[in-house]
């Protein structure tokens, strides 16, 4: 085909398809505003930063501020942290969702599932510092938690101040708060599974089980795939706001992540240039995990249908 051909037959679809073009626009104009424009500020990892004559006046710095990251002390402190409580969270996290919503399926009743999907949603919509000020309320050394304890004769920890104890409940409280909102993936997956499988499952004599393992989970795993890759493309992206809220001066060396490092450096000390090249080497390195994650996944089911 000719590159004139191919220019006509690219019209004729804008043509065709002009309306829903037109529907896109507001999105297209919304991310290219919002998500592009910004990237220039990229620049700040590059330069030595003066606001007094802006980014493009400020002095070219090359990669100076990244080999001073990788070359602090605090790089391999933020880099254990950043990635054991990611790690942890995705391989302790991805999972429940996946069975919450296959518990669900096995109900029958339409109302009953109604109203716990409706109570184990509920958690998604309160904000972080809400959750953070829960956790400080009932795990507080007077908390209803402690007093519990100590009462059946349990000597409680500190689980606010122990640092070995911030990364279980910064990802026991992420499952809680997430699990349900993140399990209506795989419900709404599950509910266009066809009831004649089920039936046809059943006349065999096949167990809840074999279902589950047969039927249920076979529809459920491109989603689970996809958000396998989409978590591990994630795995440096860890907010600051809920560690940064739970911290503590004890507990700062395992609370301590590549996110609040940026904040503490970029807001509060205004050292602009060197945050901005912590945060874009926390970028590429989730871009580097995601092309592995892919590509890692295509070899898996190219081998399986092989």
């Amino acid at each position: 085909m000719k590159k004139s051909d191919k220019y006509r037959t690219l019209i004729e679809k804008i043509k065709e398809q002009k309306y829903l073009l037109l529907l896109l626009l507001p999105a297209l104009i919304i991310t290219f505003i919002f998500k592009y424009i910004p990237m220039y500020g990229i620049l700040l990892a590059f330069k030595d930063y003066n606001p007094l004559v802006g980014i493009m006046g400020s002095d070219w710095a090359g990669f100076k501020h990244f080999i001073n990251f990788i070359g602090s002390p605090n790089f391999s402190v933020l880099m254990k942290n950043t990635l054991l409580l990611s790690v942890y969270g995705l391989l302790w996290g991805f999972f429940p969702p996946i069975i919450l919503s296959l518990m669900l399926n096995q109900i029958i009743s339409d109302k009953v599932k109604k109203r716990i999907q409706l109570i184990l949603y509920t958690p998604n919509f309160i904000s972080t510092v809400v959750i953070v000020g829960m956790l400080f309320l009932f795990f507080s050394s007077t908390g209803p938690v402690s007093s519990l304890l100590q009462s059946i004769g349990i000597k409680a920890p500190e689980f606010l101040t122990d640092p070995n104890l911030f990364r279980p409940m910064y990802i026991a409280s992420g499952i809680w708060q997430g699990m349900g909102w993140a399990s209506i993936l795989y419900t709404s997956a599950l509910s266009n599974v066809s009831p004649e499988l089920y039936e046809a499952a059943e006349m065999d004599g096949a167990s809840i089980f074999q279902k589950i393992w047969n039927i249920d989970i076979p529809t459920i795993k491109p989603v689970m795939v996809v958000n396998f890759i989409l978590a591990i493309g994630g795995i440096m992206s860890i907010g600051y706001e809920k560690a940064y809220l739970m911290q503590t001066s004890l507990n700062l060396p395992t609370s301590e992540i590549i996110a609040t490092y940026v904040y503490k450096v970029g807001l509060q000390n205004g050292d602009y240039s060197y945050s901005t090249a912590i945060g874009l080497f926390n970028s590429l390195i989730n871009i580097i995990l995601i092309f592995i994650a892919y590509h890692t996944v295509n070899r898996l089911n190219s081998r399986k249908e092989n």
